[in-house]
């Protein structure tokens, strides 16, 4: 038990409100579940103009290769300890998704990954225009990677009336300025991008519920259900979708997460008060941070198996873009250390390893139409960063380990 609860009565009262405005929990999950089948979905984003792009992302997948082809050819026999789950971050909505398949497709030789992150403000052009839609489409139904994770930017400029309405629904106030033609944005104050603060490390006062606003209107708009958040909301979003099965879950991100096991304690902490009813826990993956050796990682593990608590996965950099670390930062061999002592790990590349144009936390602030006008460049980013992923994957499986790719990538 906690001395201190984290959540009032006030803040729980807040997030019950926002819940009930959108139908309840069961509500909420129901609509989340219905929303992710591939019919529906293509469907949709035919009515709002993405029918071709999803019909040329299916002739796309057709052309990735599968994973039987390499085992084959390169007689891996596996079996050792120690699973490798495959994660790439920058897929930057639905043209970049597509120019990064069409690259895949074209090349015939890059094992998919099976986690695919994203970094985009959850605007109100992107959740309602189709493009975050058709995105998941390609991700989940398509090429069948097994999570697609979104990021809800708290400074991101929305409609006033979205401010409005969690104001009348919650009773709580939050502080923005006007931005013009009715659009608003929260007021941060903390130093940080143009964003602010990477898009909202900065929660203040009650900004938390903006958040799950913008989360829950993504989800049940898209059926897009797993988000990166930073540890200081990460029990706020928990809650939201506590007491029903697990429709919606949370990745913890590596900017204000676990560099040590003090930090990975602090959090197990929030995760046992906060599991859901039936016992499963909202957050579905931890990332380590990009100062913590292989030891670290170990003890992490070790340390979150002898909690108790439901399976968390532990997430590692091996690459990371330019601005947001060390030059030349690399994590392989750490990497290969903790699979060869057995212990499970989702490797994850926020680059190639590579300073080429976009390789940067620029992309991941851009405007809408930036974004779209600048597809084949980020598109080339993402493609590498795949590359990348698929080398190092597969020279994991040839020293005996398993490594997870997405659906597209297996015969079966």
């Amino acid at each position: 038990m906690m001395h201190f609860k984290l959540l009032s009565n006030r803040d729980m009262k807040a997030i019950d409100a926002l819940i009930s405005a959108y139908g309840g929990s069961k509500a909420i999950n129901d609509k989340i579940s219905a929303m992710r089948k591939y019919d529906t979905r293509k469907k949709l984003a035919g009515d709002k103009g993405f029918g071709d792009m999803l019909d040329k992302a299916e002739k796309y997948a057709k052309e990735f290769p599968k994973v039987e082809d390499f085992v084959a050819k390169e007689k891996i026999k596996g079996g050792k300890r120690g699973v490798c789950t495959t994660q790439v971050s920058g897929f930057q909505g639905a043209y970049v998704t597509l120019d990064c398949m069409r690259r895949v497709a074209q090349k015939h030789d890059v094992l998919f990954p099976t986690e695919m992150i994203s970094v985009v403000a959850l605007s109100d052009h992107y959740v309602y225009s189709g493009d975050l839609l058709a995105t998941v489409a390609m991700a989940e139904n398509i090429l069948g990677a097994s999570r697609f994770c979104s990021t809800n930017l708290l400074s991101t400029p929305l409609p006033e009336k979205r401010f409005a309405h969690v104001e009348k629904v919650t009773g709580e106030k939050f502080e923005r300025r006007d931005l013009g033609d009715g659009t608003s944005q929260i007021v941060l104050k903390n130093m940080g991008t143009a964003f602010g603060n990477l898009g909202g490390v900065e929660v203040g006062n009650n900004n938390h519920l903006v958040y799950l606003d913008g989360i829950l209107r993504a989800s049940l708009e898209t059926g897009n259900n797993f988000f990166s958040q930073s540890q200081l909301v990460d029990h706020r979003g928990g809650v939201l979708f506590r007491p029903h099965p697990p429709a919606v879950s949370f990745k913890i991100s590596m900017l204000l997460s676990t560099q040590n096991a003090i930090q990975l304690r602090m959090l197990m902490n929030i995760f046992k008060e906060f599991l859901r009813d039936d016992g499963t826990c909202p957050i579905y993956e931890i990332n380590i941070g990009n100062a913590a050796s292989a030891e670290t990682f170990m003890q992490c593990s070790d340390e979150l198996k002898a909690s108790g608590l439901p399976p968390i996965a532990l997430t590692a950099h091996l690459r990371i873009n330019p601005d947001l670390g060390m030059v030349d930062f690399n994590w392989t061999e750490n990497a290969q250390a903790v699979l060869d002592k057995g212990y499970d790990i989702t490797i994850k590349y926020e680059s190639d390893g590579t300073s080429r144009p976009y390789d940067t936390m620029e992309a991941y602030f851009l405007s809408d139409e930036e974004r779209t006008a600048k597809a084949e460049l980020i598109g080339d980013v993402i493609y590498h960063k795949c590359i990348r992923c698929d080398l190092d994957a597969r020279d994991i499986m040839r020293r005996g380990h398993e490594a997870k790719f997405a659906q597209i990538s297996y015969r079966s």
